[in-house]
């Protein structure tokens, strides 16, 4: 890859990444420059259907269908990062399906504004998240590629469940989408009105705990396949857990209201997040026992059954 290409994706991913783009700096250079690129093509696709300002549903798709002909080397690419990957895809075998699932997801967020089960947030994950996995995979070149993918799956789908959990105020407020599944909210007593008013509650707190505690699950999942990447990435895939899981902390911190303000990360705890993974990291090289150890996931499941005692709790 032309080093142009890959600064023109290193540059969209530290304007609109900032937490992985963080942990992306520790990967040997051999990933990260083709992790640039990867992440800018997954943001150039994704801002088709979340920065749409107005654009018609069947302009947004044709401009999908365009970047979908374009990645998968159907059409010439009229972009640095989309010439970038399609050289990516080839080197590393990455198919057309793959990216095809990854498309038919962006697609699917046209029309999709509400998941009745999670099953049905999974089946979009599938695309939107899990694809992500399998491609990052393949670009670390794992000597156990098979059993490092249904981990990578996970961790995958973990993440976006974070930023599922992260962003309800701004995916409401900006695109009118709610990605908490209305069985969970039925199962809690939320009303989907009271999310679009932006009104925290108790009954929201019980949901978005119980939302966390599924997240964390997978998490636990995902984790557990680090050890099959190769040496030199793992550290820096354990990073964006740690980064990622941070957030969780943070929520539970304001009540599990997400609908006053979106939890952030100041650049204090994440640097505090690097330094204490990178010193349990030095003794201890099991992946799993460190994230144990540094993560704000619970060894123990605390949201089953919602807030603890003594959580604080803010309603309005």
């Amino acid at each position: 890859m032309k080093q142009e290409h890959i600064d023109a994706g290193k540059a969209i991913q530290k304007r609109t990444g900032k937490t992985f783009y963080l942990a992306t700096r520790f990967l040997p250079e051999r990933v990260r420059h083709a992790t640039h690129v990867l992440y800018a093509f997954f943001r150039i696709a994704d801002e088709v259907v979340d920065d749409a300002d107005g654009t018609p549903p069947a302009e947004q798709r044709a401009r999908l269908e365009d970047l979908r002909a374009q990645a998968t080397g159907e059409q010439p690419p009229d972009d640095p990062v989309l010439e970038a990957f399609g050289e990516l895809r080839e080197r590393y075998g990455i198919s057309a399906e793959e990216v095809d699932t990854f498309i038919d997801a962006m697609a699917a967020d046209i029309e999709t504004d509400r998941y009745e089960t999670y099953g049905d947030l999974e089946s979009y994950m599938r695309g939107s998240a899990a694809s992500v996995g399998v491609m990052m995979t393949a670009i670390m070149e794992s000597d156990a590629e098979e059993a490092a993918l249904p981990h990578a799956v996970k961790l995958g789908e973990a993440f976006q469940m974070t930023n599922f959990l992260r962003d309800v105020r701004e995916d409401i407020v900006e695109r009118d989408r709610i990605y908490v599944p209305q069985e969970t909210l039925r199962e809690h007593g939320v009303d989907p009105e009271q999310i679009e008013r932006l009104e925290h509650s108790e009954s929201f707190a019980t949901a978005m705990a119980s939302e966390l505690q599924r997240t964390e699950e997978l998490y636990r999942e995902g984790v557990a396949g680090i050890r099959y990447l190769p040496e030199d990435c793992q550290l820096p895939v354990l990073l964006a857990a740690v980064l990622y899981a941070e957030h969780h902390a943070v929520i539970r911190a304001q009540g599990y209201d997400v609908l006053s303000s979106e939890p952030s990360l100041s650049t204090a705890r994440k640097l505090w997040c690097l330094a204490k993974t990178r010193w349990h990291w030095h003794w201890n090289r099991d992946p799993e026992a460190v994230f144990q150890r540094v993560s704000a996931v619970p060894t123990t499941e605390p949201d089953r059954r919602g807030p603890e005692h003594g959580d604080r709790i803010p309603t309005r």
